[in-house]
């Protein structure tokens, strides 16, 4: 049930296969260990996906990627989860990462603005990286590991309910064929009460007969006597 719901949630997976942010890993992509939908390796990737799209980095899909394979964990989700970081949501995580970052080492506000391009990476980064790159490790690491401990939490959880789902069904299916049986005695039971009835009324009729007389012949007294 869980495979299910993770492919559900990342629907295109299978095709991350031959996306070119990922040719420079090569042919390891073809290892299965890093397409295997287990609790241990979807939470990983969780994680690793998590960590990496605060980071302050361009090719967050490579280093996913690159991460992926060095702890053996699910690569397409490791890989998918940084599109959590964009156009749209780059902006407002970078500037909480720097705010936290400033907090954390005591620096003197300054002003911050971002924009998702080169140049900016390459100059306005350049002023403000230290505060940015302290914000960002912390906002990874605990999004990575809240990420990590969601998983693994709601996939225990979905194997317990899937469990108590088979236990429940298993009891009612004892109770229904205990049931069964005993409708099934029921009629056994009435069923040779009924055949044996007969045997006593039988038993009566011959008892009844005078002693020493043959059943098979009929009684002369019975029938009518001849006149003389």
């Amino acid at each position: 049930m869980a495979r299910h719901i993770i492919k559900k949630l990342f629907p295109g997976m299978d095709r991350l296969r031959g996306h070119r942010a990922l040719a420079p890993l090569g042919p390891r992509l073809r290892s299965p260990d890093l397409w295997h939908l287990n609790r241990r390796s979807v939470a990983g990737a969780f994680a690793v996906g998590l960590f990496v799209a605060f980071l302050p980095l361009p090719m967050q899909m490579l280093i996913a990627g690159a991460i992926a394979i060095l702890v053996r964990v699910n690569l397409p989700i490791s890989v998918l989860l940084v599109w959590i970081s964009n156009p749209v949501t780059m902006p407002p995580m970078l500037y909480t990462a720097y705010s936290l970052g400033r907090k954390l080492l005591d620096e003197e506000p300054r002003e911050f603005s971002t924009e998702v391009t080169w140049e900016w990476f390459a100059t306005e980064m350049l002023t403000v990286w230290k505060p940015l790159v302290t914000g960002s490790l912390v906002l990874g690491v605990a999004a990575g590991l809240a990420g990590y401990l969601l998983v693994r939490g709601l996939w225990r959880l979905n194997v317990i309910q899937r469990v108590r789902h088979r236990r429940i069904l298993a009891r009612r299916r004892r109770e229904r064929e205990a049931e069964l049986r005993e409708v099934f005695a029921e009629r056994l039971s009435g069923s040779g009460e009924s055949g044996n009835g007969d045997g006593p009324a039988e038993a009566g009729e011959e008892n009844a007969r005078p002693s020493g007389t043959d059943p098979r012949k009929p009684d002369r007294d019975s029938g009518p006597r001849s006149r003389r």
